[in-house]
């Protein structure tokens, strides 16, 4: 099989498919890898569908076959123009697993020990907002309205703008970095390149929750999920929550409500009503 030639042709319809720079990539790199897989085939059409099952199985991790399963039914029907060589494969259900998001005390102690300008305004946007490391990266000053009071986010996840709340209290360190780095576009610039880059986020993040001695596993989207945790054991509305991450359904939000250790520790127990 000439991979080459079936991997620049699904490469030209992803580019035209599909809005996300991340999804694209993805989906490229996993067709690449199935391709060389089966290179000893005439034609990908040429490729039984039962071997195809038995490659998907292959991945141990759930997200991960559900992401080959995608990839590949991307090609076939985009590029190969078989959508139904594969159509009848049902997805995996997905893994439930919850994420152990940090308390407050926490959060807190990440602040102590950073010393650094840009760090701190990493720390708070992710935080104070509940922003993908994606949208961190890409927020640009024309972005922050003090007007208003909002940030907009501009081509977020779907390709879909949102507005979150411009929290008081971060404004005085976001002039105090803009006096100190004087970035211009972007509000996070790098030091070679004009952008922050994704990796260099999940550093400062990583370093961070380790000089504050935290032993849990913390990255940039954990920053996220703490940030609409403790909104909702705040008090905020899940409906308002909803709209602030950006989620289509409001289910996708509830997810924070079965993480929230408050909520829960504040159900009453039946063997209250138990002498013991």
């Amino acid at each position: 099989m000439d991979c080459r030639k079936w991997i620049e042709r699904y490469s030209t319809d992803c580019n035209l498919k599909y809005n996300s720079e991340a999804t694209r990539n993805n989906y490229k790199s996993c067709v690449k890898q199935f391709l060389y897989k089966f290179e000893k085939y005439r034609e990908p059409k040429e490729i039984p569908t039962q071997i195809i099952k038995d490659w998907l199985l292959e991945a141990k991790i759930i997200n991960t076959r559900k992401h080959r399963l995608c990839a590949v039914k991307s090609f076939y029907e985009l590029t190969v123009g078989m959508s139904a060589k594969i159509g009848r494969i049902p997805y995996p259900r997905p893994e439930k697993k919850l994420p152990i998001v940090l308390s407050q005390e926490e959060i807190q102690r990440m602040f102590n020990v950073c010393k650094n300008t840009k760090h701190r305004v990493i720390l708070a946007i992710l935080y104070s907002c509940g922003l993908r490391a994606g949208e961190l990266i890409n927020l640009k000053w024309q972005h922050i309205d003090r007007s208003r009071m909002i940030i907009n986010i501009i081509a977020a996840k779907g390709n879909k703008d949102r507005q979150v709340m411009l929290p008081a209290e971060i404004i005085p360190l976001l002039e105090k970095y803009y006096h100190e780095y004087k970035p211009q576009q972007f509000v996070l610039n790098g030091q070679t390149e004009l952008q922050y880059s994704a990796r260099s986020l999940g550093e400062v993040v990583k370093q961070l929750a380790h000089k504050a001695g935290i032993n849990k596993r913390v990255y940039t989207h954990l920053m996220r999920h703490c940030s609409f945790t403790h909104m909702l054991e705040g008090g905020t509305d899940l409906n308002l929550i909803q709209r602030l991450a950006g989620h289509a359904s409001v289910k996708t939000t509830a997810i924070y409500a079965h993480i929230s250790h408050n909520l829960i520790s504040k159900i009453n127990s039946p063997i209250q009503n138990i002498k013991l």
